[in-house]
């Protein structure tokens, strides 16, 4: 007889840390010199139908070429990294990872998947209809930021951490050698992390992908000063402000931002504080760094992570790669 599937809730922030960072990202973000928003906070429930809009445009790319990969790879991802415990971080509905769930279902192996994000509602949607669709999986439900929660992936058992669709792209290089050096100390030798990683290509590809024609991602990238409006009181009139993407060679990302159509004073009545903006001053709100294998074999090293697999798309565009936290790879397959 099958056993029962089981969902756990683990809160590491509730509303009262989330509204808590939002004033003070906000506080800080826009009494910057360089007035900025971390793009954490375009998730809002009308941000998360935006930008799953996003990967369904022709421009967009990296969804479609990592479901490829995915396809191709999930079984040998399963079967390498000999797991019986997949963690997902930053899952939102778990779309893709249904891939690697059928894949580490197959082996017999997997008694546990772990999705941690910061959206509570969605991560018990999710966790719901994950243990409808894989009768006697354990769910656990992990309320938490990746950037600060890592010590809440549960422990036991041989884990496999996947962090999908390039999100460590919106981390700069300090930031990555954060997170790279958090997760490796909360993981140990035989545990494995799956990175998704946007590859660099032609700028003019990049650019069209976060500036598309039907302006999804300009909606997107507004529908934060909204997220501001309600959150904050604030009196932001978004059609005011011009989406800007661009890549910078230098830093090897992508930037996006929003530029003040004209001089206006911002009121932020939750932080009683009075923002002023010069006719063409940008509001910086999202970086997406692009990699090649050279850039992400020292970062992951320097933390304590060896190499297994290094899989890209038929076209070159995406790559995923399997890491093993102990000081050597496990051979190639």
């Amino acid at each position: 007889m099958s056993r029962s599937a089981t969902i756990e809730v683990v809160t590491r922030i509730g509303p009262d840390e989330m509204a808590a960072a939002l004033r003070d990202d906000a506080r800080r973000g826009l009494t910057d010199r360089r007035k900025h928003l971390p793009s954490r906070w375009f998730y809002d429930e009308r941000g998360s139908e935006l930008f799953s809009a996003i990967t369904r445009l022709p421009e967009y790319y990296p969804t479609r070429r990592e479901r490829e990969i995915l396809r191709a790879r999930a079984a040998t991802i399963a079967r390498r990294s000999g797991a019986d415990t997949l963690v997902e971080l930053g899952s939102g509905t778990s779309g893709k990872t249904r891939l690697l769930l059928d894949a580490f279902t197959a082996t017999g192996r997997l008694q546990r998947f772990v999705a941690l994000d910061v959206s509570d509602e969605c991560l018990r949607d999710t966790a719901r209809t994950l243990c409808d669709e894989y009768p006697g999986l354990g769910v656990v439900a992990v309320v938490a930021d990746f950037e600060r929660h890592l010590d809440a992936i549960p422990d036991g058992g041989r884990r496999c951490v996947a962090f999908l669709g390039s999100t460590i792209g919106n981390l700069d290089p300090a930031g990555r050698a954060r997170f790279y050096a958090d997760l490796a100390d909360e993981l140990r030798p035989g545990d494995s992390f799956l990175l998704g990683t946007d590859l660099r290509k032609d700028p003019r590809r990049l650019v069209a992908a976060y500036d598309d024609a039907e302006g999804v991602t300009a909606e997107f990238n507004r529908n934060v000063l909204h997220v501001l409006n309600r959150e904050l009181g604030a009196d932001f009139e978004p059609d005011r402000f011009e989406h800007v993407a661009r890549w910078d060679d230098v830093r090897s990302w992508m930037a996006m931002s929003l530029r003040s159509t004209v001089a206006q004073t911002v009121t932020v009545a939750a932080l009683d504080l009075m923002v002023d903006f010069a006719e063409g001053e940008e509001l910086h709100t999202e970086i997406s760094a692009k990699f090649d294998r050279p850039m992400v074999e020292p970062e992951l090293a320097t933390a304590g992570f060896s190499l297994g697999n290094w899989w890209t798309d038929t076209a070159g565009d995406f790559a995923l790669s399997l890491w093993f936290r102990d000081e050597r790879a496990a051979p190639a397959t």
